[in-house]
């Protein structure tokens, strides 16, 4: 089967990145920038201190060491975004997962945020205040990270009829969708963490992501919809939106409440995946998601 050229170079940039970031050179490289990047974060917070960095760089520089721990968290779940990102191609069931990884690691970071504002060495009639919100996104990301493993299990590969061509088509537009994300990504990203340090704003980047993601999610629903659609598929697309809204808010809400929304939105999606795993559609169903797919072609395989 021949492809328009547009559609194979769109394909083979995609390649070409998800290869950069996922294969065991990669991994390697990111692994290298973290550890560099903790050292990097723990010298220059030494340095500061000390005062032996230009003044205009010590006012930007924070004064505990613990948020050279929330830098390398945010350089983490820059990397995360971008597994995230590649995983829209695959499959619907496994981005949704990953956001819901995603906001664990955001609610251990936000832990490491809490206890940067602190003077060292860390007091308790400081921290005292703290150790409800501490303890709440703990707890939150551990019940999570539980809920998550429950879930993957329960994600199966599925055959999904479609005509070859289409199937082809289908695959590329989600690519491009994908490299259109973080294309905004970085944007997204550049935008916010110039106007935190230099204006003083609050950093919104994973926020606004998800408002974007909210639409991203809504799209690629009603793309599938061109090569066959059923009442189960879309409901279980939409569930995964209204989880994906549900995360943005919780990014928003202060703990312990963050922590409550973030749970509750991973058993959201574990029960939408129980439920389609469950649901046994009525022969009209069947007979009418039937009709709505291309009749002569092979059988293209997919995970769903």
């Amino acid at each position: 089967m021949v492809l328009h050229p547009l559609c194979t170079q769109i394909s083979r940039l995609f390649d070409r990145v998800e290869h950069s970031f996922e294969a065991a050179g990669g991994q390697r490289r990111i692994g290298n920038l973290l550890i560099l990047l903790f050292l990097g974060g723990l010298t220059g917070i030494e340095l500061a201190r000390w005062g032996l960095l230009p003044s205009a760089i010590i006012r930007l520089t924070p004064t505990n060491h613990l948020a050279a721990i929330e830098l390398v968290f945010t350089v983490l779940l820059v990397f995360e975004v971008i597994s995230l990102l590649l995983s829209l191609v695959y499959s619907v069931s496994i981005s949704v997962g990953k956001q819901v990884e995603i906001l664990s690691l955001v609610m251990l970071r936000n832990i490491f945020k809490e206890v940067s504002t602190l003077h060292e060495p860390v007091m308790w009639d400081e921290i005292s205040g703290l150790v409800l919100n501490i303890a709440s996104l703990a707890l939150g990301a551990l019940l999570i990270f539980v809920i998550l493993s429950y879930y993957y299990r329960n994600v199966p590969e599925v055959l999904i009829n479609s005509d070859e061509r289409d199937t082809a088509a289908f695959v590329v537009a989600k690519k491009l969708i994908a490299l259109l994300m973080m294309v905004a990504f970085a944007a997204i990203f550049a935008w916010n963490w110039w106007h935190s340090l230099f204006h003083g704003a609050p950093n919104q980047t994973f926020e606004t992501l998800y408002t974007l993601l909210i639409f991203c999610d809504i799209l690629i629903m009603l793309l599938s919809m061109r090569y066959g659609s059923s009442y189960r598929v879309a409901f279980r697309n939409s569930g995964f939106a209204v989880a994906t809204l549900l995360i943005r808010v919780a990014l928003i809400t202060p703990p312990p409440y963050s922590a409550l929304l973030g749970v509750g939105s991973a058993l959201l999606v574990l029960a939408i995946r129980l439920a389609y795993n469950s649901y046994q559609p009525s022969r009209y169903q069947q007979q009418r998601e039937q009709r709505r797919r291309p009749a002569s072609s092979p059988v293209a395989a997919l995970k769903e």
